[in-house]
């Protein structure tokens, strides 16, 4: 089911039916993204014209392409090298006419790929400000929101800087409810979001801000591109591949081999753990009364959750989803999961994610392990790798985000 997931977001079988027709003047290909360049090989071999661009992914996610170059930079927290690919697609953008196309291929990761600091900001300042996100337990959509306002090619600046040529955005959602806003930031859609919001968020969350970061947004002078602006009004936005194209892939899996699925949502939000001890109760439910579906079933849901990093584990948010549905489980026969990121990489780790099984928690007492302490230390990654559980698949070269399966075979 997992690989069914994945295999639907390939670029090369969700791309095609979305290109344009070849445009009077040129076209120019750019986009960030872990897909990103998934995306811009697949665009070169059903594109028989003319063509240039550039596109940057993370480290690892790199595509061979003879006429788009691919940049490869650092995700989560960005780096020089994407800092520089985007002041460069900025530039490539720049001094385009009506006849010109602008083809921008965008999927998850592309907010901290595409890193370009408002002015008065650095990048040491991006960075610090990433990581205290990322570490607070803040949504992807007020992470994203405060990276718009601090950005000089987030929040509709990029498709500003495209006019007048018109620009077709493709996207590869890996955000809950799939708002063109949130992925990759929206470079090239209007954000109705303010300063005063990205402000808010940041106080919520405790984080402290960059005198420059926070004279920016109390002055306004971080506005992004908002809507009805007519720079935008040329501008296209197409969904070529989302979390719930994944989630229906797998659950066609599970039917073809007689289990019911049932979907439990595409966009679920909130603490891992806490989502982890939800669903065990689900399980449970299932199990015991057969409701909301009798076993065998598969449980299937996507989304994002978050973490609150208090620990000095390594994370990630799908392993401490599955860690904490095991303990709220606590061995219960005949249940079964499975919990990775569909970009392969959980967190900062070169591992999707990891699988339970009834004995889990059995395996781990016979190793010494202790899965309360493990979660209360967001280790949840070294726990699954100890027991030989990790999922690793490698960069799969797209992104729709978390994927999980609870798979309940008896009462």
């Amino acid at each position: 089911m997992f690989d069914a997931a994945i295999a639907a977001a390939q670029p090369a079988r969700c791309l095609p039916p979305y290109l344009p027709n070849p445009p009077a003047g040129r076209l120019i290909v750019i986009g960030a993204g872990k897909a990103a360049a998934a995306m811009a090989q697949t665009v070169e071999q059903h594109w028989t014209g003319r063509l240039a661009g550039l596109v940057v992914t993370r480290y690892g996610y790199g595509a061979p392409c003879r006429r788009i170059e691919v940049i490869e930079a650092a995700h989560p927290v960005p780096d020089a090298a994407g800092s520089a690919a985007a002041r460069r697609i900025l530039d490539l953008v720049h001094g385009l006419d009506r006849t010109d196309l602008v083809l921008c291929l965008l999927s998850g990761g592309g907010s901290a790929l595409l890193t370009a600091p408002a002015p008065g900001l650095t990048l040491a300042d991006k960075q610090t400000l990433n990581q205290a996100l990322l570490k607070s337990g803040a949504t992807i959509a007020e992470i994203n929101c405060v990276r718009r306002h601090l950005s000089a090619i987030k929040g509709g600046r990029l498709a500003a800087a495209c006019h007048p040529a018109r620009v077709l955005t493709l996207l590869i959602s890996d955000v809950p409810g799939d708002d063109p806003t949130d992925i990759a930031s929206g470079p090239t859609v209007p954000d109705p979001t303010r300063c005063a919001d990205a402000l808010l968020i940041l106080d919520q969350y405790g984080i402290a801000v960059p005198a420059a970061a926070r004279a920016l947004l109390t002055s306004g002078a971080g506005e992004t591109v908002k809507p009805g602006d007519p720079r935008l009004a040329a501008g296209e936005v197409k969904l070529i591949a989302t979390p719930q194209t994944a989630l229906e892939a797998a659950a066609a899996v599970a039917r073809r081999a007689g289990i019911a699925a049932l979907i439990l949502g595409d966009s679920i939000e909130g603490e891992a753990r806490t989502v982890g001890t939800v669903m065990a109760g689900i399980a449970r439910q299932v199990a015991v009364h057969g409701q909301p579906v009798p076993p065998p079933c598969v449980l299937l849901s996507g989304g994002e959750t978050t973490v609150t990093v208090r620990g000095q584990g390594r994370g990630g948010r799908n392993v401490e989803f599955l860690l904490a549905l095991a303990v709220a489980l606590g061995g219960r026969p005949g249940v079964y999961a499975l919990a990775g990121d569909t970009d392969g990489m959980d967190g900062q780790e070169a591992i999707a994610g990891a699988c339970l099984t009834p004995d889990t928690l059995a395996r781990a007492a016979a190793l010494g392990l202790r899965p309360r302490e493990r979660l209360a230390d967001n280790d949840a990654h070294r726990f699954f790798q100890a027991l030989g559980d990790a999922v690793i698949t490698g960069p799969t070269l797209t992104n729709v985000n978390d994927f999980r399966a609870i798979l309940v075979t008896r009462a």
